[in-house]
């Protein structure tokens, strides 16, 4: 039975920051050498990124001393705040955002807080217990008595595992009204010192929040956005090419070079079957919605998959617009699709830790 979304919701921090300011304030604290300083401006250009927001900023662009939620650097062995002070921001932050996209996606769909039967939270940027879950039941006047799951630690596709795990109770139980809702506030795990790896991660993280509504596919859905399938492959000798591990200082993400060229030997082949075994062809695909976990990952499905040039215009756009949002962000591709009223069929792709691919099919 496919899942039919009855509504979206996205949420953003107040504030956000420009890459140039980004840029100097990497070069004030962190860089230090002249080279480094020169490096700078290239590797957050590389990321493709105007803007990301951030639960950390205090106020508007150009506001003195807008890190305040951490401290500047007392000098080059700082590393920053620790992980249980990053963990409390993270346990205050999540709840505003999820509240306002989880609300969004209600109105949207008409449907009242009474009707929600299941709850599906997504998050790999923090942990706390009582969580979001509770905090979302509570905040919007859910039945206490309704049944939550959560998808955590799952990286950049932890959305489209929750719209997996939506898809089976929709399955299930034909009356089930779920409410997924994900937040990520990743610029929490801002690294102080020089390491281009973890600069690259500095200039392309930022934190929203993104739900949606759905249930069972009826007649009075019709035209509604589904989920008709999902698909996942483990691509093999990859498990260092993508990591998310939790530090002293934050959590730490490490990106391999090889990541596109995995995803150039892989992808068709598995892409190709997985599509074959839904009746269809790449070439039948009228839409694509690929998470852009940076600019190289998205020119990389691009060539692996032959797509047009502007097949994934929505994806730069929003990682332009936004950053990488980790797993809320291709629900943020998805609601434009939707608004947009983009054709159908669409395939929506996501990597993370694994290095995993991760497929949905909206019908």
């Amino acid at each position: 039975m496919d899942l039919a979304i009855l509504g979206q919701g996205t949420a953003l921090p107040e504030h956000f920051i420009g890459q140039a300011e980004s840029v100097k304030y990497a070069a004030e604290y962190f860089s230090q050498t002249d080279e480094q300083r020169r490096m700078l401006p290239l590797l957050y250009r590389m990321s493709g990124v105007k803007r990301r927001f951030s639960v950390l900023l205090d106020g508007p662009e150009g506001t003195p001393n807008r890190h305040s939620a951490f401290p500047v650097p007392t000098d080059s062995s700082d590393l920053g705040p620790s992980i249980g002070y990053r963990m409390r921001l993270y346990e205050r932050e999540s709840t505003p955002l999820a509240l306002r996209a989880s609300q969004q996606a209600l109105e949207q769909s008409r449907l009242s807080p009474a009707d929600i039967t299941h709850l599906v939270t997504v998050s790999c940027s923090g942990f706390a217990a009582p969580g979001v879950d509770i905090a979302l039941i509570k905040g919007l006047g859910l039945a206490p008595t309704v049944q939550r799951t959560h998808v955590g630690f799952m990286g950049c596709h932890g959305a489209m595992n929750g719209m997996r795990v939506a898809h089976g109770f929709a399955g299930s139980d034909p009356t089930a009204r779920i409410l997924l809702c994900a937040v990520e506030l990743c610029s929490l795990h801002y690294h102080y010192g020089w390491n281009p790896e973890h600069i690259v991660a500095n200039a392309l993280f930022s934190d929203a929040s993104a739900a949606l509504v759905a249930r069972a596919r009826d007649e009075a859905e019709d035209g509604a956005w589904c989920v008709s399938a999902s698909g996942s492959c483990l691509i093999p000798d990859s498990e260092d090419a993508m990591t998310w591990r939790i530090d002293d200082h934050g959590f730490t993400m490490s990106l391999s070079a090889r990541v596109p060229d995995l995803i150039g030997r892989h992808l068709r082949g598995w892409v190709a079957s997985w599509l074959s075994q839904n009746g269809l062809t790449s070439t039948e695909i009228k839409t694509w919605a690929v998470h852009p976990g940076g600019p190289r990952i998205l020119t990389a499905v691009a060539d692996a998959l032959e797509l047009p040039k502007d097949a994934l215009s929505v994806s730069r756009d929003v990682l332009r617009e936004y950053g990488n949002m980790s797993s809320p962000t291709i629900l943020f591709i998805l609601e434009r699709l939707r608004r947009e009223n983009a054709a159908r069929p669409c395939v929506a792709l996501g990597f993370g830790p694994g290095l995993v691919a991760e497929a949905l099919l909206f019908t």
